[in-house]
């Protein structure tokens, strides 16, 4: 079954990507190095960006 993108909203290959769980037990799903750092280091919301399917829907 392939996942989702937490940041992006790209589906993901099985055997790829990173799954990152915080301390609460909050679990996110990262396609690339490029979402998992724009969201856990940065801080940035994927709203704002037009590569992500996030900004395609409010659009």
């Amino acid at each position: 079954m392939a996942k989702k993108c937490t940041f992006c909203g790209n589906e993901i290959e099985p055997g790829t990507g990173l799954m990152y769980v915080k301390k609460d037990g909050t679990i996110f799903y990262f396609c690339s190095g490029k979402c998992r750092k724009n969201m856990l280091k940065l801080g940035r919301d994927p709203k704002k960006f037009k590569w992500t399917k996030f900004y395609r829907k409010g659009t």
